[in-house]
């Protein structure tokens, strides 16, 4: 059997709980081949971003193509991007892989509160929207897209753990033929815990791996939302404000 290739496109995490970091652990916990074209590296920890430092657009594509020119690719995962230049870069480059899923985590502001994209780069995303199966924008990220853009191109799976409630709905638009056009929804109560940096990361990560493999949409949405419950329960309590979450053992997805 051949192992599910997905490449992560984002930014680099210095403490290791969110982007390219989470993503890498999370695609190699649930079976997959991690690849990565990184967009920045940040200096940061559990208490926030100190330092940001963008890569040229050219080389972000340059890790990308060169990697999926050998190993093949069965979905990708698009996180922090950094600039609009590598927006608009990262769109052209997924005119070419129109037949895999392109999960698509709009990340705009870390989870310390640190801003990681700019008015520009947030404009950009709808070219990126364009190619994309589905993009998981949580409750900020949403507001501030439907300012910019008059619809979704793609399937929407809108997060809910910024709400204010403990009972917390992630709810799924879909524009797409296979799919019930009526909003499905999954809730649960929240997790009380401060260790939840890489919540996106890991959800939208899963999501790939799992449509990677060859799961219907709805199927991997259930399966990797049960992914990052499990992780929440098993951080490792470490770091002095908004902690890593951990890798579950045994889970039966």
């Amino acid at each position: 059997m051949t192992i599910a290739r997905i490449l992560s496109i984002a930014g680099s995490d210095s403490g290791g709980g969110a982007g390219i970091q989470a993503d890498v652990r999370v695609i190699s916990a649930l079976g997959g081949h991690a690849m990565t074209a990184i967009t920045a590296i940040t200096a940061q920890n559990s208490l926030g971003v100190s330092a940001v430092k963008i890569l040229d657009a050219d080389m972000v594509i340059a890790q990308a193509q060169i990697t999926v020119d050998d190993f093949g690719v069965d979905a990708i995962k698009i996180g922090m991007l950094g600039s609009a230049d590598i927006a608009n870069a990262v769109a052209q480059l997924l005119e070419q892989f129109a037949h895999i899923p392109v999960i698509f985590d709009p990340v705009m502001v870390a989870s310390s509160g640190d801003m990681l994209a700019d008015d520009e780069t947030i404009a950009a995303f709808d070219k990126i929207m364009r190619h994309s199966t589905l993009v998981t924008p949580n409750i900020p990220e949403y507001e501030r897209l439907v300012e910019t853009i008059d619809d979704f191109p793609c399937d929407v799976l809108l997060k809910g753990g910024h709400g204010k409630d403990d009972i917390l709905i992630d709810t799924l638009f879909s524009k797409k033929a296979t799919l019930s056009k009526k909003p499905m929804k999954w809730q649960d109560k929240r997790i009380d815990t401060l260790h939840n940096h890489g919540t996106g990361c890991t959800l939208s990560a899963a999501i790939a791996t799992f449509m990677g493999q060859g799961m219907g949409m709805r199927d991997a949405i259930t399966h990797a939302r049960q992914f990052v419950r499990a992780s929440l329960a098993c951080a490792p309590q470490i770091g002095s404000a908004n902690g890593p979450m951990g890798v579950p053992r045994g889970l039966n997805l």
